[in-house]
């Protein structure tokens, strides 16, 4: 006969064994982890060609072998001009999947013809400054001097964003100009200056820094009333428009920003 003790005892087991099994049928499952979450994002891979105005060189081929060593599936191909002259080229054209522009009039020209992929984004803005050779033959001290008779001044055409500044910082000052040439780039003036065929010409800030002592920079007290930003975006043309969205992260991520701001460009 059975005592009241083992009795008890088997009862409870019994209770404590359900409660296990009830507490075990009613428990959650572990999430499953999906394959999406855990996939990696596949890598960049293709070449693109970015259209850049002149006054981004030197920034634009060394963030674009950052952009390089980050993707190394990536090449990018640049090509550097006056902004009006990239936007003629593009308009007829031109295969290109990024242009930035040194100016906001370029950019608008090719959003209003429908060629852009969105819209552009500012990432950068200069001034513009007085370059002379090193050693200043025509003792240039002032914007006003730039106007005196005999000086060999040179500047960008009009239609181009350091040109469409100059007849902005003209008015500004108060000073009419009279340059021997018009040249169709930045970058033309820069040599022009630097190689001793001009007394003097209007350049961005940056290119006074960039040039590595072959101009000397003239610094003036109106140069921030006129101030360039500048624009980027992808075309809609861009064959390769997910890589050419990742430059222009790129180009608006800090580190590329600490590059630009490192050659003399400022915040947009």
């Amino acid at each position: 006969m059975i005592s009241t003790q083992k009795r008890l005892g088997a009862a409870l087991l019994g209770v404590v064994l359900a409660a296990t099994l009830a507490a075990c049928s009613n428990s959650t499952p572990a999430a499953t982890p999906s394959p999406t979450a855990t996939k990696a994002a596949a890598p960049l891979t293709g070449t693109i060609t970015v259209l850049a105005a002149s006054s981004l060189t030197k920034t634009f081929t060394a963030l674009a072998a950052d952009f390089e060593a980050a993707n190394p599936g990536v090449t990018v191909q640049t090509t550097f001009a006056g902004s009006g002259a990239l936007v003629t080229q593009i308009q007829q054209g031109d295969p290109g999947d990024i242009f930035a522009a040194a100016a906001a009039g370029p950019m608008a020209t090719l959003a209003q013809g429908g060629q852009l992929e969105g819209t552009s984004t500012n990432f950068a803005t200069n001034t513009l400054e007085i370059a002379v050779p090193p050693s200043n033959p025509a003792n240039i001290q002032t914007f006003a001097d730039l106007a005196k008779p005999g000086i060999k001044l040179v500047i960008c055409a009009p239609t181009e964003p350091c040109g469409a500044s100059a007849v902005a910082m003209e008015k500004v000052e108060g000073v009419t100009l009279n340059p021997v040439a018009l040249e169709p780039a930045v970058a033309s003036v820069l040599t022009a200056v630097s190689s001793g065929q001009a007394d003097a010409g209007l350049v961005y800030k940056t290119d006074v820094l960039g040039s590595a002592g072959s101009v000397k920079g003239i610094t003036f007290a109106d140069s921030g009333k006129v101030i360039n930003t500048y624009p980027i975006a992808v075309l809609k043309e861009s064959k390769n428009q997910k890589v050419a969205q990742a430059f222009v992260d790129f180009i608006l991520a800090a580190k590329a920003q600490g590059v630009l701001a490192a050659a003399g460009f400022g915040k947009p």
